[in-house]
């Protein structure tokens, strides 16, 4: 059942620790420095003029189809020489599995991607095309995991984790560091959630720029952990057959990380779950209205904007709603069944 989360910041602040260590707005800014002339400044498409209006962050539109890219580079751009020389892996659905195959190909470093039997057959060939080793295991997330650590023990590579890392967190938020800069009415930043490492940038650099605009994250309803989590005030982790359920695979993780949980419990305001139906329904008003292509994790936000403006208390004086499209990379006979699911009436 779709439901809203508010966070408890101040509870947050309390139980943690005096000083969390947060990714800072001059992280994100060098990060953006790093990431000149890599990652595009992707363009705000208009949804509906409103009231409210309605912008979606079109990430789908980076080289590779996804904001991955950003946190993927800005990790592996600050290896050293002799780390570089080992190699990097990493495990991912998907998308960090194309940022850091195309990430490490730019910087002339070998890797190796751990992904998941299911994962998209466009993801897993845009990664080989990159020229990264495919070394594919059981759809659950901690298994990706567990083989990903046991080749950085066994060939000395370099883990670049997609989310639970403080470069990648801070790679993510240089999208939010374009929000924040090219809207000067921002009143709420709907942004999809996953292992959390995108939100937690996009959090950080809207609560630094624009301290009076909301953050909200958004989960399908059978990937909910992270509004599980953050409602209970620990990280709660589900089982791989329950998050596999989701048409959403980019989302299918099975807990957010320690560090996303570090910056969502203190900087979030709320999450909002949604229905399958919901984003598949989003999908399809992406296409008609924005002439976006966007896969079903990429889709979540723009279902809370456009089917659950009351959970999210918009109205008139709302301010500027900036939905992030963080994906768009969706097999072509999936993306036409799922155009399918009937628009609201």
């Amino acid at each position: 059942m779709t439901r809203f989360v508010a966070v408890d910041r101040g509870r947050a602040a309390l139980v943690g620790p005096a000083d969390p260590g947060l990714v800072t707005i001059e992280d994100i800014r060098a990060a953006a420095i790093r990431l000149r002339g890599i990652a595009l400044r992707t363009p705000l498409v208009e949804f509906a003029a409103g009231p409210p209006r309605i912008l979606l962050k079109a990430e789908s539109l980076q080289a590779i189809g996804a904001f991955k890219i950003r946190g993927a580079y800005n990790a592996i751009a600050q290896l050293g020489p002799e780390e570089r020389e080992r190699g990097v892996v990493t495990h991912s659905s998907g998308n960090h599995a194309q940022g850091v195959a195309r990430a490490a190909r730019m910087l002339g470093v070998r890797a190796t991607v751990v992904m998941p039997e299911d994962a998209p057959a466009v993801k897993r060939a845009r990664v080989a095309a990159d020229g990264a080793e495919i070394v594919t295991v059981g759809v659950e997330s901690g298994a990706r995991e567990a083989v990903a650590r046991r080749l950085v023990e066994e060939q000395d590579l370099v883990l670049i984790p997609p989310y639970d890392d403080d470069r990648v967190i801070a790679g993510q938020g240089t999208c939010g560091l374009e929000i924040a800069e090219d809207v000067a009415d921002l009143g709420l930043v709907l942004v999809p959630i996953g292992g959390g490492g995108l939100a937690s940038g996009v959090a950080a650099a809207v609560r630094a720029l624009r301290p009076d605009a909301r953050v909200v994250g958004v989960e399908p309803e059978l990937a909910a952990d992270a509004a599980e989590s953050l409602e209970a005030g620990r990280i709660i982790r589900w089982e791989g057959a329950a998050t596999a359920r989701t048409i959403a695979d980019g989302t299918r993780t099975q807990a957010i990380g320690e560090r996303p949980f570090a910056h969502l419990s203190r900087l979030l305001d709320g999450v909002v779950t949604v229905s399958e139906t919901e984003i598949a329904i989003a999908m399809r008003l992406a296409a008609e209205q924005a002439r976006l292509i966007v896969e079903p994790s990429g889709a979540l936000s723009l279902a809370a904007a456009a089917l659950h403006a009351g959970e999210l208390g918009l109205g008139p004086a709302s301010g500027t709603v900036v939905a992030v499209i963080s994906g768009g990379n969706v097999d072509p006979e999936r993306y036409r069944s799922l155009l399918e699911t009937p628009a609201p009436d």
